[in-house]
């Protein structure tokens, strides 16, 4: 018969060893977001893809795991009333990073019967109660900003490093031939959050736009597919470049020990 010490010795053993386990886990860089940044299941079978799909290349995975987390069709709103932003809270550690980018699916309306997915405009305290014909229960939908804060305090509570990147640009030009930008809405209400909340921040509007710019519509065309919103591999990984790109500038914001560029 096995000793009731011996039991309580094994069991003390492997709590320990769970401990160290855990603790010395490598760091995890999550990415969250919609179909810009990942499309579909990843795979590219659609011919669209999203930034997020290739972040992984720009990473000594041996120090740090990527995970991108993102999904198709979600808003801030919606990435969180699923239960998906709980499922990375649950296992989020010091020293985890948070990339976040919302925007795209965020202006759509609160509660119609296609997605209820849309959160009231602009980074205020703002509410409003609703019957989601969705999720077949009340539910109280608040700004964008809202919802960005929250990604952003949490993670912070967790010990983990949040940055904010501002929505991609579609593929959309001003009659002056320049690429259009986000900063009267989503962009620029993602730069303000970040600022707000002295969190990293990532003009990605901006720089891929600037991007688009030097060259030129006819060029910027086949870097997406099907639409306007959505881009092709090329398109992705352009845009995945300019996000690693940033990661690996100096400063408190720099990943730089994680990563394989190496900047001019």
């Amino acid at each position: 018969m096995i000793k009731k010490h011996t039991i309580l010795l094994a069991l003390a053993f492997c709590t320990l060893t769970s401990f160290v386990l855990l603790q010395g886990r490598k760091p995890i860089l999550y990415i969250i977001g919609d179909s810009t940044v990942r499309n579909g299941d990843g795979s590219g079978k659609n011919k669209q893809w999203g930034w997020g799909s290739f972040m992984y290349k720009y990473f000594d995975t041996t120090e740090i795991s990527v995970r991108n987390h993102a999904i198709g069709g979600r808003s801030s709103r919606t990435f969180l009333t699923e239960g998906r932003w709980q499922t990375i809270l649950n296992d989020l550690r010091k020293g985890d990073i948070v990339l976040i980018q919302f925007g795209h699916n965020d202006a759509g309306p609160l509660d119609d019967t296609a997605r209820a997915r849309g959160t009231i405009r602009g980074i205020g305290n703002e509410s409003k109660d609703i019957y989601n014909p969705i999720r077949k229960q009340n539910e109280t939908v608040y700004t964008y900003g809202w919802y960005m804060r929250k990604y952003i305090r949490e993670a912070r509570e967790k010990g983990a490093i949040p940055y904010v990147c501002s929505p991609v640009p579609r593929d959309n030009w001003t009659p002056e031939g320049k690429a259009k930008r986000g900063n009267a809405d989503y962009a620029g209400w993602a730069k303000q959050i970040a600022l707000e909340e002295k969190a990293c921040f990532i003009d990605l509007n901006n720089l891929i736009a600037d991007k688009y710019d030097e060259l030129g519509k006819e060029k910027v065309a086949p870097l997406f597919f099907g639409d306007h919103t959505h881009t092709s591999e090329a398109g992705a990984k352009l845009n995945a470049s300019i996000v690693a790109t940033e990661l690996q500038k100096k400063g408190e914001c720099s990943l730089d020990k994680y990563m394989y560029i190496i900047l001019p």
